[in-house]
C-alpha cells in the first residue's frame, strides 16, 4: 500500500484533468490547482464528458461516476495542496515555470508529501534540487489519454529514497496502471525511443519518401500501430513535440532528437494538430485529409 490519501494535482489542462480523474475514480480525495477560474471550468467539464463516455461504454457506473466527481475539488489558490500526501504537478515544459511552483510549494507543503512530476522531457533532478524534498521526488510520467492508458513510468533520482519509490510504486498499482522502473534521463523510456520515429517521419515526408498519408498507413499497417506517426504528432501537438525535442537535443546533443525544419514552419504557422484544427492533416474535414505543405 502507498499510504497516498488526498492527492494535489498542479495544472489542470488535458494531462492534468485526466490524472485528476484517474485519482479520483481510484478513490483518492483530489483537488487541483490551475491559475483561473476558466481554466478549471474548462477542466471540469474535460473530467465530466470523458467520465460520462466511460458510463454511456457500460465500464463505469453511473454512482461511481457520480462518486469520483464528488471527490474532485479545484482551486486557483496553490496553497490549496498544502494539505495533500502527493502532489502531482502537470503544468506546461518550462523548467524556470515548474521550478517557481516547486519553491512555492516546498514552503507550505509537510514534510511528508511527495512531489512527482508528470514531465515527458526534463529531468526530474532538475526540479528537486529547487526543492529541500530531494529524497521525496520523484517522475510519475502518465500517458494521453491518462483515464485510458495503462502505463506509468516512475523515474528515480540518483537522491530519491526507496521509501518514496516504493510509495509511488504503490500509488501508480493502486490506480489500476502498470508501472515501470525509469532512470532520471531525459525522455526516460518510452519518448526516448519514440520522438526519434516521429522526428524521422517528418524528415521522411521532409525529403519526398512518401506522403503524409503513405507514411502514415505504411506503420500503421507494416508494423501494426494503432496510429502512424504523422497522426500521432498532430495527436501529441506539433508545439509540445518541438519543445520535447528541443529539451532532449539540448540534454544529449545527439542529430536523431534535432528537430526537423518543416516541424518549426509548421509550429510557427500555427499548424499545431488536433487542438488547432489543422497539422499534418486537417480535421475540419471527416475523415481528416492531409494537408497540403507546399512540399
Amino acid at each position: 500500500m502507498s499510504g497516498i490519501g488526498r492527492v494535489g494535482v498542479l495544472g489542470f489542462g488535458q494531462m492534468g484533468s485526466g490524472i485528476a480523474q484517474a485519482c479520483a475514480t481510484a478513490g483518492h480525495a483530489v483537488v487541483a490547482r490551475e491559475t483561473n477560474e476558466a481554466a478549471l471550468e474548462h477542466g471540469m467539464s474535460v473530467v465530466g464528458r470523458s467520465l460520462g463516455k466511460l458510463v454511456e461504454k457500460g465500464t463505469l457506473a453511473a454512482g461511481e461516476r457520480d462518486a469520483a466527481l464528488g471527490r474532485l475539488a479545484v482551486t486557483t489558490d496553490i496553497a490549496g495542496l498544502a494539505g495533500c500526501d502527493l502532489v502531482i504537478e502537470a503544468v506546461t515544459e518550462d523548467l524556470e515555470i515548474k521550478n517557481r511552483l516547486w519553491q512555492a510549494l516546498d514552503g507550505i507543503c509537510p514534510d511528508a508529501t511527495i512531489f512527482a512530476s508528470n514531465t515527458s522531457s526534463l529531468t526530474i533532478a532538475a526540479m528537486a534540487s529547487v526543492t529541500t524534498r530531494a529524497d521525496r521526488f520523484v517522475g510519475l510520467h502518465f500517458f494521453n489519454p491518462v483515464p485510458l492508458m495503462p502505463l506509468v513510468e516512475v523515474v528515480r533520482t540518483i537522491t530519491t529514497s526507496q521509501a518514496t519509490l516504493d510509495r509511488a510504486f504503490g500509488f501508480v498499482r493502486g490506480l489500476g496502471k502498470e508501472a515501470v522502473a525509469a532512470k532520471d534521463s531525459s525522455g526516460f523510456i518510452v519518448n526516448l525511443l519514440l520522438v526519434p520515429y516521429m522526428l524521422d517521419a517528418v524528415r521522411a515526408l521532409e525529403r519526398g519518401v512518401a506522403s503524409t498519408a503513405d507514411i502514415d498507413t505504411a506503420m500503421r499497417l507494416g508494423c501494426g500501430h494503432p496510429m502512424g506517426p504523422l497522426t500521432l504528432l498532430d495527436f501529441v501537438g506539433n508545439d509540445t513535440a518541438l519543445r520535447i525535442a528541443e529539451i532532449m537535443f539540448d540534454e544529449y546533443r545527439e542529430t536523431r532528437y534535432a528537430p526537423p525544419p518543416l516541424l518549426r514552419r509548421m509550429v510557427l504557422a500555427g499548424l499545431h494538430g488536433r487542438k488547432a484544427g489543422r497539422g499534418f492533416y486537417d480535421y475540419a474535414a471527416t475523415p481528416p485529409v492531409p494537408l497540403e505543405l507546399g512540399l
